[in-house]
């Protein structure tokens, strides 16, 4: 039991070390315990992350097709196609033939979809609140720049 403890409490000191080392290793477990927080999140408020983001870009951006959602959002087209159908059948969103291209749907925010994305975001601040505290706002702000940068440029891609 003693050996175990010791493993365990060296081990407790080894990934700072790594995450110091591997930014990469670093990076995808920060994404990790924020997407873990954000399912969280959407779930207390019965709206789901993709939900919330499909209804977020329909209201900014107007109708769409799945696939212009699904790539803008990055968002699996697979995943996209349950997204929708869950948003329409709440009747926050409807579908359309798209008039330019038959072939496709156009996807458009309906007045219930607007009043539940406005619930959705006045709980917002306190999450983000919540989910970095630990950092001042000047952090938060770095950190927004900086990984808005990496999201432009494509992680280890050139602008």
């Amino acid at each position: 039991m003693a050996t175990t403890t010791r493993t365990t409490d060296r081990g407790a000191a080894y990934f700072p070390r790594l995450a110091a080392e591997r930014l990469d290793i670093a990076l995808c477990r920060a994404s990790a315990a924020v997407a873990r927080a954000a399912d969280a999140h959407a779930a207390r408020e019965g709206l789901g992350v993709g939900q919330h983001l499909v209804l977020q870009m329909l209201d900014a951006v107007g109708p769409c097709s799945q696939q212009t959602l699904s790539e803008e959002l990055r968002i699996d087209r697979s995943v996209m196609v349950g997204i929708c159908d869950d948003l329409e059948r709440a009747g926050h969103v409807r579908r359309e033939r798209n008039v330019r291209d038959r072939r496709s749907y156009a996807v458009t925010i309906t007045d219930s979809g607007r009043r539940r994305l406005a619930e959705a975001q006045a709980s917002i601040p306190a999450f983000l609140e919540d989910t970095f505290h630990t950092l001042t706002p000047d952090e938060r702000g770095q950190l927004s720049a900086i990984l808005g940068k990496l999201l432009r440029t494509g992680a280890g891609g050139s602008p």
